[in-house]
């Protein structure tokens, strides 16, 4: 059976690691005969499920990524299979288990149906190691490197810990050096790049700077950590963290995220870090020519104007000393403690001014 994977540029980064562990696969704009895989977010949940659903092709069809790991049953009513999870182990057994005719059960991390029309969820798989896989290959696709997975904290809105763990695991510096060679501008992904090395609450800088002095080494390379399709929590901003990146990096900006100017939302969204903590990391940026790109979150379903007023504080703040904001309106996700969660809406004088700033290239972002 031919496989095929369903490529975008939304599911670029997941596919980029998978292609390689799948011999013979094929980017695909639409479905196929054969084994069609997607990967996709909640966002794009209704086109995917509308084209699987309106499919006129003899395929069988798997789905992965953060919004079937999420809503494996929602997804089972329009795929065959679901990968729960992270996917390098997981889908090349259930592809030769589809090929074989081998016992679909036996294949740890899927869900499926029963010949009842029951989902089926089989045992968990434990996480992987990175250094054993691919971050992609060049000849396929080429992504960000990641060098960190899962997350210690327990935000209610992020599927990240839910998907790939509380235990924040790292691919080795020799293993990030050897893929390095692959880019003149290295990028990383990782939910908080700054803690590198550490169990991701207890920042171990020494072991930041071995993997920026090792890279540093590579000649001919531009380093930009701490960035996106990265960022960094407030609270592992310190003079140490700052000087590591402009002594090693190329980049003049940083992302970071603040979510909220108000400490009582941190508090109830489980954030784990405090208003004084983001101010205090944005002015160390600001003292060392380092440019904030900060992340909010509004619409939070216990969030009062009082509490989006404080967040618009802060931006404005932001602005004024030269940095920038991406704000979004909360969305929802399935498998978090907000699955079912009606956000609030947003004030009038929130608009007003990220428009505003928006209009003077301050901020982006879709803020409802």
């Amino acid at each position: 059976m031919d496989i095929n994977l369903r490529w975008d540029n939304k599911n670029s980064y997941s596919f980029a690691a998978l292609a390689p562990l799948l011999p013979g696969a094929q980017k695909s704009k639409g479905p196929r005969d054969g084994i069609m895989i997607y990967s996709f977010a909640s966002r794009q949940k209704e086109f995917v499920f509308k084209e699987v659903t309106g499919a006129d092709t003899d395929s069988v069809f798997i789905a992965g990524g953060p919004h079937p790991s999420g809503a494996p049953e929602e997804t089972l009513r329009h795929f065959d299979y679901v990968v729960v999870g992270e996917g390098e182990e997981t889908l090349p057994e259930l592809i030769k288990a589809i090929i074989t005719g081998e016992d679909i059960s036996e294949v740890k991390g899927i869900a499926y149906r029963d010949n009842k029309g029951s989902a089926v969820f089989t045992a968990c798989r434990e996480p992987v190691d990175l250094d054993k896989y691919p971050c992609f290959d060049p000849g396929i696709a080429m992504a960000p490197m990641e060098i960190s997975r899962g997350c210690p904290f327990r935000c209610k809105y992020c599927q990240t810990p839910r998907i790939f763990g509380g235990k924040l695991r790292h691919r080795s510096i020799d293993s990030i050096a050897e893929w390095a060679k692959y880019f003149k501008d290295m990028r990383f992904t990782s939910s908080n790049a700054l803690a590198y090395g550490s169990d991701g609450i207890h920042p171990r800088f020494d072991r930041v700077e071995k993997l920026l002095s090792k890279l540093r080494s590579i000649q001919g390379k531009n380093i930009y950590f701490g960035t996106f399709p990265s960022e960094v929590r407030p609270e592992f901003i310190t003079k140490e963290s700052i000087g590591l990146i402009t002594k090693y990096c190329d980049n003049t900006r940083l992302n970071l995220g603040a979510q909220s100017g108000s400490e009582d939302v941190l508090r109830d969204i489980l954030r784990g870090h405090t208003v004084e903590d983001t101010y205090r990391g944005i002015e160390l940026c600001f003292d060392s020519g380092i440019i904030p790109v900060v992340d909010f979150i509004v619409g939070f379903p216990d969030e009062t104007e009082d509490d989006q007023n404080k967040s618009l504080e802060m931006i404005e703040w932001i602005c004024r000393k030269g940095g920038t904001v991406h704000a979004h309106y909360l969305t929802p996700l399935p498998g978090t403690p907000y699955e079912n969660a009606v956000p609030s809406p947003v004030n009038d004088s929130f608009k007003r001014v990220l428009g505003k700033l928006a209009m003077e290239g301050k901020a982006t972002g879709s803020w409802g």
